[in-house]
């Protein structure tokens, strides 16, 4: 099922135990995501989900796994200037 028919739910991505919270975000349920990352997930739909931990049945984003690397590659680089404030 997607929400609003345009962006797949966590659940059509991964089953519930499948998510993982990132070990960046905070540990008081404040700004946390989760990602299918470490899931058999994606070996089945080659899909990385992630999504906001307090809309667990909520929408997700869906990236692809190189793109995902890419992605936290660039994070660990320190090259990427995303406008992050401290």
């Amino acid at each position: 099922m997607t929400h609003q028919n345009r962006f797949p739910v966590s659940t059509d991505l991964a089953s519930e135990e499948e998510w993982t919270k990132s070990s960046y975000s905070s540990q008081d349920n404040g700004n946390c995501v989760e990602t299918t990352v470490n899931s058999a997930a994606i070996t089945e739909s080659g899909l990385v989900g992630v999504r906001d931990s307090k809309a667990k049945g909520g929408p997700a984003l869906a990236f692809t796994h190189a793109a995902w690397t890419g992605f936290v590659g660039l994070l660990h680089s320190g090259e990427g200037d995303f406008g992050v404030v401290d």
